[in-house]
């Protein structure tokens, strides 16, 4: 078996894997799509328990990217902390905690920061549905059985007292 470079599925790749996954692709076809090995769409697969994640958005009391920038410039201008908050039209404790987290008056990046926050938002916990296969199979039946998430849910907390074999919608 021939070994190839590894590489990294960006975003727009990664959504054609999961609309041939949802399709009923095969892991084989799909990696052939991509000229690889199935091993490689499996990993991808796998992490989320077979279902597909959520796209990333931002809440709408979070910075932004452009709100990050200015708290940047502001400091760059020697502005104080309040003259910054009021240009955005934010608390002075939100500027603070933001410039405080990502390195102070003289080490804030917009840039860097942003990334962190990225960073910070992550969830640590794996998929509950990854470590517990008997879960997973169980809610996998019901899927195929086009039941609700909320059903599934709901279903579970009354037939199982173990909380191993409870999800949330």
């Amino acid at each position: 078996m021939k070994m190839r470079k590894r590489i990294y599925y960006n975003a727009q790749q990664r959504a054609i894997i999961w609309e041939r996954y949802q399709q009923g692709d095969s892991l084989h076809d799909i990696a052939r799509f991509f000229d690889r090995f199935h091993s490689s769409i499996q990993g991808i697969i796998a992490k989320t328990g077979g279902i597909r994640p959520q796209e990333k958005t931002r809440s709408a009391l979070c910075l932004t990217p452009q709100e990050r920038e200015e708290i940047s410039r502001g400091l760059s201008s020697q502005l104080s902390i309040r003259q910054i908050a009021e240009q955005l039209n934010r608390s002075p404790s939100t500027v603070s905690r933001e410039v405080n987290r990502n390195g102070g008056r003289k080490l804030y990046r917009a840039n860097k920061a942003d990334t962190a926050a990225w960073e910070r938002a992550k969830r640590p916990k794996p998929c509950k549905l990854l470590l517990n296969k008997a879960l997973a199979k169980l809610v996998a039946m019901k899927l195929n059985r086009s039941w609700s998430p909320q059903q599934i849910a709901g279903w579970l907390m009354r037939t199982y007292s173990n909380k191993d074999l409870h999800v949330s919608h």
